[in-house]
């Protein structure tokens, strides 16, 4: 819990922090909507997997290109930048009067989100370096309070039938003013550069594991995000005041993982950790394939607690790579995983379309299962 402490100290480390909630409370917000825009629009599991698709298209459109922005504007106003255009992009697909509108706000939506998801994880690298901190994990478990937040609190107002776009209205508005008062704290901020050291393609060998297990594990985190409220309510039959039951708790054993993450890998290794949480996620997915309500949540509860630790410690094991820059490194890992994050779900659509949303859902244990396997041939340490 140091790390926690020291975010709430100072501004300069909780500026970043609020970039990584507000991702979530937005996306959180989006999740418990989900089963009424697809109503709202009469689109079917496969229509709805395409538009998430152009979201996928949209992040993988600045995988690219963010690392070039950061490189010329610095990592600090490009987080700053992407997260307020982030923002105001939901309002296109949550004001889509059509399925193309659906779709191109969908596209727009993953540009912007894929931009600020490479430049915050980027931009926590560099405060750690500079200030010798230890903060990634306990930021990704803000991503984490954030989805709880959003979710958590958006239930509440379902019941009072409150239309979508008036309610995320008043969400940006209240996240807009608080990011404007911390943005100062690291908007100046900027990437540290190697100097005498080529770069190589051989390089990022060590990189490529890494990244194929972000994109299991986040595309597992947003099948969760888009999937577990049409989960519960069409396959566990869960009761209406349930539905958003499953992403809530899956975010708050999320963000309580995180905020002890730290912690626990200075004293067992990053190895261990994630074989552990990797091991608990399947035991999660097991249950939530169970399908009975109350067992299938407490599942989406287990699969947050063993998923959590993962991502932060991929991205510490990434920014130690020898011979590239941690930004560039952490930009590489993050882009593939947040791409995963936006494809998971289509792919998962694809499959509901197909079959059901109980095979799509075995789909992802496979996916842990994957990561499994690989994560046993990382070194301890």
């Amino acid at each position: 819990m140091n790390s926690l402490k020291l975010i709430f100290s100072k501004g300069v480390y909780f500026g970043p922090a609020l970039v990584f909630a507000t991702l979530n409370v937005i996306y959180g917000t989006w999740a418990i909507y989900i089963p009424r825009i697809k109503a709202n629009l009469g689109i079917d599991e496969g229509q709805l997997g395409l538009a998430i698709f152009y979201m996928a298209l949209g992040t993988l459109s600045m995988i690219l290109l963010a690392p070039k922005f950061i490189g010329r504007f610095g990592v600090g106003k490009v987080t700053a930048s992407g997260v307020f255009l982030f923002l105001f992009s939901f309002l296109i697909p949550f004001s889509a009067g059509s399925y193309f509108w659906l779709c191109f706000g969908m596209y727009i939506v993953g540009a912007f989100s894929g931009l600020t998801d490479v430049a915050m994880n980027a931009l926590v690298s560099e405060i750690e370096k500079r200030d010798s901190v230890h903060i990634m994990s306990a930021n990704h478990g803000f991503f984490s309070l954030g989805g709880f937040l959003g979710a958590g609190i958006g239930g509440l107002f379902l019941p009072a039938d409150l239309m979508p776009l008036n309610h995320l209205i008043i969400v940006i508005a209240v996240l807009f003013i608080l990011n404007i008062l911390f943005v100062r704290t690291y908007i100046q901020t900027v990437s540290i550069k190697l100097d005498g050291v080529p770069f190589k393609l051989e390089h990022c060998k060590p990189l490529v594991l890494l990244a194929i297990m972000a994109f299991f594990i986040m595309a597992s985190e947003g099948a969760i995000v888009d999937w577990s409220a049409l989960y519960l309510k069409n396959i566990s039959l869960a009761k209406a005041s349930w539905i958003g039951l499953g992403f809530t708790i899956f975010s708050a054993t999320m963000a309580f993982g995180r905020f002890l993450g730290d912690g626990i890998s200075s004293q067992f290794g990053s190895k261990v950790l994630i074989l552990v949480g990797l091991i608990l996620s399947m035991i999660g997915f097991v249950f939530v394939l169970l399908v009975q309500p109350l067992i299938t949540i407490f599942g989406f509860g287990l699969v947050g607690l063993g998923l959590s630790v993962i991502i932060p410690e991929l991205f510490r094991l990434g920014a130690k790579t020898p011979h590239i820059d941690s930004s560039v490194s952490i930009s590489f890992i993050s882009g593939i995983g947040f791409f995963g994050f936006l494809v998971g779900p289509v792919l998962l659509g694809f499959l509901a379309e197909i079959s059901s949303l109980k095979l799509s859902f075995l789909a992802l244990l496979i996916f842990i299962l994957i990561s499994f396997m690989a994560a046993l041939t990382l070194k301890r340490t």
